[in-house]
């Protein structure tokens, strides 16, 4: 069963790269080019993770994941927010968590850490897990 993976970036040369990375792993992609897009896409939509650029063209990040974190559904409540941004400042990942965020990234994207940071909440749907419990690939 693939994962739902919805990226909220306004940039479409790093929505390409996400989406090659994530869509190489198996990972099924959706993207929103702005705030209020990707809200609405994460209600109808139901991703299992979320990656949120936090410099959007209409509301920022930080807005967004209050957003969904503040829904009385409960999907939203808890679905994973990983902060993609090229934000890089002292107190800028602070911001980002206490806004609802779970997870951290700085730009530019190294596509391990993308994979390794996704892995860590989705598991790999490429893998096989073998009757003795490894994972192969």
């Amino acid at each position: 069963m693939s994962h739902k993976v919805l990226y909220i970036e306004d940039n479409p040369d790093n929505m390409l790269l996400i989406q090659r990375a994530l869509q190489a792993r198996g990972y099924e992609f959706l993207w929103a080019a702005n705030g209020m897009t990707g809200i609405a896409m994460a209600q109808s939509h139901r991703p299992d993770l979320i990656l949120l650029d936090i410099n959007l063209p209409d509301i920022d990040g930080y807005e967004v994941a209050r957003r969904l974190r503040s829904t009385t559904d409960k999907h939203l409540l808890y679905v994973p927010i990983i902060a993609v941004t090229a934000n890089a400042l002292k107190g800028d990942a602070e911001r980002a968590l206490a806004a609802g965020c779970d997870v951290y990234m700085s730009k530019p994207i190294n596509v391990r850490e993308l994979w390794a940071r996704v892995m860590a909440y989705l598991p790999d749907p490429n893998a096989v897990v073998s009757l003795n419990g490894r994972t192969n690939k």
